[in-house]
């Protein structure tokens, strides 16, 4: 299998983009599979949710968007056997120096193509809105992973993100397309919430992944520990779904 390269990405903000991108990342490696986080939220909270401290990098992605650095030179090993593009506070300056330079929303496409050896799965966590930034991530992407909750605005939200993914598509990369919906924070005792993941299946059939990742206090705590939910408590409900989803995914692209 080659290297596939995926958009953590979801335009509406707190649906879990960076606890999907982390426990993936940390399922997969489990796994098996070589696996490259790229942070491209100037917060790097999946930096710090792998164990890699932003206000200490010597390189981030920042510097590989400005190709004053290789992903190889610039990445840093996490806590959880995955590597880590990091990024922090710089990367907000990146946006306006972007706008300027020509291949501009094709700078991570490019410099990912030069590491396509070196991994198995490059997960991109992708800022809330619709920047540059996530720009590069959908230009870099074979496909789109979606986590979302099961809730009423969720759908809404959806459709605006369906449409981003065909208008990229259609004007600069046609590899796109969406691999999945995942749903997280999932409490089947609440009746809506089942009715929405319902909806979503006779929507989207296939598209949305078997695996459902619970509400669970062990993935929230994680964060603050400086790691993943999948190494912070791996008996953890949370965690063991997470696992189990990262098998999903390679079996799907198998």
């Amino acid at each position: 299998m080659s290297m596939r390269i995926f958009c953590i990405a979801n335009q509406k903000g707190g649906v879990g983009k960076t606890t999907t991108t982390v426990n993936l990342a940390a399922g997969l490696a489990q796994v098996g599979q070589r696996v490259l986080v790229v942070d491209l939220d100037p917060q790097g909270n999946a930096t710090m949710g792998s164990g890699v401290d932003k206000r200490s990098l010597p390189l981030s992605v920042y510097d590989v968007l400005l190709e004053s650095a290789t992903v190889a030179e610039a990445c840093q090993r996490g806590v959880a056997g995955y590597d880590v593009l990091g990024a922090n506070r710089e990367l907000a300056g990146a946006e306006v120096e972007l706008v300027e330079l020509e291949r501009r929303e094709r700078r991570l496409k490019h410099a990912l193509a030069a590491a396509q050896a070196d991994y198995d799965f490059v997960l991109v966590d992708c800022p809330p809105s619709l920047s540059l930034l996530t720009l590069n991530g959908l230009c870099a992407a074979h496909g789109v992973v979606v986590p979302m909750q099961c809730e009423y605005f969720a759908l809404e939200g959806l459709s605006d993100l369906v449409n981003t993914i065909k208008q990229v598509h259609a004007n600069l990369n046609p590899e796109l397309k969406l691999i999945g919906l995942l749903r997280v924070m999932f409490d089947p005792r609440i009746t809506l919430q089942q009715q929405v993941a319902e909806q979503l299946k006779s929507h989207f059939g296939d598209k949305v992944f078997n695996t459902v990742i619970p509400r669970n206090v062990r993935l929230a705590e994680a964060p603050s520990y400086g790691q993943p939910g999948v190494t912070f408590d791996p008996s953890s409900k949370g965690a063991q779904a997470f696992v189990e989803f990262a098998r999903e995914m390679v079996a799907r692209l198998a």
